[in-house]
């Protein structure tokens, strides 16, 4: 069994080759949950349904997110009645919105929606919110405090980051389906898509019992870099290194989660600017560019590999 820990795009794609890998039930793919949001009176939680519609093959792969095929009516008809626009939601998106905010309204966690979800879809992987209680990411800029999607969305991350916090991670209680995974005997790894490190992956190590399991680990836990030659594969991670000081690249990916892992995957042609084995993590060069469904697939492979070759024990 093998658990990673994703949000965003990358981390869809990275579950999504990963999927394609491991036979049903072997998978845990426990996802961020920072992003989620309440827009026009809906709960709207991007990275969970980006990993749902990716491994349900229904992602619209142009655009990265929503689903494929999709029209756009209700924003249309938002726009001309001088709604806010600055948020897509697409005709075919609404009706998971507007269901999990119905079931929500009616007690229901959100992590049984999701499995729900991914059931009716036909998805054999476990999804999990990596809590069922309240976390928000916060940025802070140089126009102040802003929410993620305020931040990210409606400005496009134009203002200067500054830092961030995780609104109730202080209180917010890991998933007993994700701890249990993490805590399982038939686990062989726990893998670190690449993904955002402060944006996507920030907010699940930020609740207190994640990391506190990946620090007991008695399996290997990778990451993979999302970044190649100083740039982000998707998204704007680099320039908010660049804004906090840091240089983005594999240095900075190994330093971000410090002795949380075994192994990093690198891109081909990055530097390797840092500790590697003993004082750092084990290294695998790669090309980590993930091109299409072959490409996550490969990738995917190669990571596994790695993983099983730093067993402990």
């Amino acid at each position: 069994m093998i658990v990673v820990l994703a949000g965003g795009v990358g981390g869809a794609r990275f579950a999504n080759g990963l999927a394609a890998l491991l036979g049903a039930g072997e998978l845990t793919v426990a996802v961020n949950v920072g992003d989620d949001f309440d827009h026009l009176g809906l709960r709207i939680c991007p990275d969970l349904d980006t990993v749902t519609y990716t491994l349900a093959n229904l992602n619209n792969r142009e655009l990265g997110w929503g689903q494929v095929g999709e029209t756009w009516s209700f924003m249309d008809a938002i726009r001309k009645l001088g709604g806010p626009d600055w948020f897509n939601l697409g005709d075919r998106d609404l009706a998971t919105h507007i269901l999990r905010t119905h079931r929500l309204n009616a007690g229901e966690p959100l992590s049984a929606i999701v499995a729900d979800f991914a059931a009716q879809r036909g998805i054999v992987q476990r999804i999990l919110p990596v809590t069922d209680d309240p976390l928000r990411t916060k940025v802070m800029t140089d126009e102040g405090e802003l929410d993620f999607q305020d931040y990210f969305v409606r400005r496009r991350c134009e203002p200067v980051f500054r830092s961030i916090r995780f609104a109730g991670a202080e209180s917010a209680r890991a998933h007993p389906e994700v701890l249990a995974a993490l805590a399982d005997p038939a686990l062989e790894a726990i893998l670190i898509a690449p993904s955002n490190p402060l944006l996507s992956l920030a907010p699940i190590l930020a609740v207190a019992e994640i990391s506190e399991a990946l620090r007991r680990r008695a399996v290997p836990c990778v990451a993979v870099s999302p970044f190649i030659a100083g740039q982000a594969i998707k998204g704007p991670a680099a320039k908010i290194l660049r804004e906090l000081g840091i240089e983005p690249g594999p240095a900075a990916i190994a330093d971000h989660f410090g002795p949380l892992i075994d192994g990093l995957v690198i891109d081909n042609g990055d530097p390797v600017d840092f500790p590697v084995g003993g004082a750092g993590p084990a290294l695998l060069r790669t090309d980590i560019l993930m091109d299409g469904d072959g490409g996550q697939q490969r990738l995917a492979g190669e990571v596994l590999a790695f993983a099983r070759s730093l067993r402990r024990g």
